[in-house]
């Protein structure tokens, strides 16, 4: 096998590209690297030379001999270079930066400020106990989902942007996730809340779940 996922199971951006690749109906072997045991495997030199942000996803080709960090980038070079599967990006000018745009509020503005390493800090450094940190991603994610809810209401259809799928709907359907593990109400999102639906009920979707993974700890 030539393509390789280093990943964690609740990352949401490995989630993503775990999505990218079933969408494109790409086989891959997928390679665990758990963020908590052992003081979190990503800080172990084998990783740190694979890459050295210390974080997940890492894509891997050896075929080409291409190691991919970031998920986005990950999900564009697999949209460009497969033909294959659904088209995640799509080939109008206007629409391309539109879906880029959206996919970057979920990927960049919101994700970033909710994952493990920030919650870790909150509590190491400024001693943020589970109700804060629980109040201080319910906050973001709202706060983001507010924002991508109005920008969605003229741009969506069966999913995110209009009746095919997209990058979006890969972005989205991790947040949605996140937000119903953190206790975000989302009956206060309905049309997120039926994008998510729509995409769940695809086999991609759902066999990139969290819970289907081999490293799932449950």
């Amino acid at each position: 096998m030539s393509i390789r996922l280093y990943g964690y199971w609740r990352s949401s951006a490995s989630y993503r590209v775990r999505i990218a690749l079933n969408l494109k109906q790409l086989d891959y072997d997928y390679c665990a690297v758990h963020l908590t045991e052992d003081g979190g495997e990503q800080h172990k030199e084998d990783y740190f030379q694979l890459n050295p942000s210390k974080l997940v996803p890492t894509f891997v080709d050896e075929d080409d001999d291409i190691t991919l960090h970031q998920s986005l980038a990950i999900i564009e070079y697999l949209d460009e270079k497969y033909d294959q599967g659904e088209e995640l990006i799509p080939s109008h000018k206007l629409d391309r930066a539109r879906v880029r745009m959206l996919s970057q509020d979920i990927a960049c503005d919101i994700q970033p400020i909710v994952n493990l390493r920030v919650l870790k800090k909150l509590k190491s450094d400024y001693h943020a106990d589970d109700k804060q940190i629980n109040a201080w991603v319910r906050h973001w994610i709202e706060k983001g989902f507010d924002a991508i809810t109005k920008k969605l209401e003229t741009r969506s259809g069966k999913f995110c942007y209009g009746y095919s799928l997209s990058m979006i709907d890969v972005c989205l359907v991790p947040q949605v996730y996140g937000a119903l593990r953190f206790g975000v109400n989302m009956a206060d999102y309905p049309l997120l809340q039926r994008l998510y639906n729509n995409c769940m009920a695809i086999d991609a979707f759902r066999e990139a779940s969290p819970e289907n993974q081999s490293d799932a700890d449950i």
